[in-house]
């Protein structure tokens, strides 16, 4: 998943960025990636953001409320900003690949 635009921290480009995970959780958790994969069916699963700018403050409380839910789904977020390729995840924290 993409996020090219600077984070605004609006309501609208939080429900939107909500609305879209809702998208990719479905298509994971319902099947449908299974029936377009089949050779994907039993691996570990993982959604990946990838930002061209940090997230801001509001986003990062949303990001770390979508990383518990999909836990308990087994569904992994990590999140890259791409500028200096920093990945983040709740697993890890912060790092910078070396």
């Amino acid at each position: 998943m993409n996020q090219p635009h600077e984070w605004a921290g609006s309501d609208e480009q939080l429900l939107a960025l909500q609305e879209r995970f809702n998208a990719y959780v479905s298509f994971l958790l319902d099947g449908e990636m299974a029936e377009v994969h089949p050779e994907l069916a039993d691996k570990p699963a993982r959604i990946e953001l990838r930002c061209a700018h940090i997230p801001d403050t509001r986003a990062l409380e949303l990001l770390a409320l979508i990383h518990d839910q999909l836990a308990f789904q087994e569904v992994k977020l990590e999140v890259v900003v791409r500028n200096d390729e920093i990945r983040m995840s709740n697993d890890e924290g912060m790092t910078k690949p070396e």
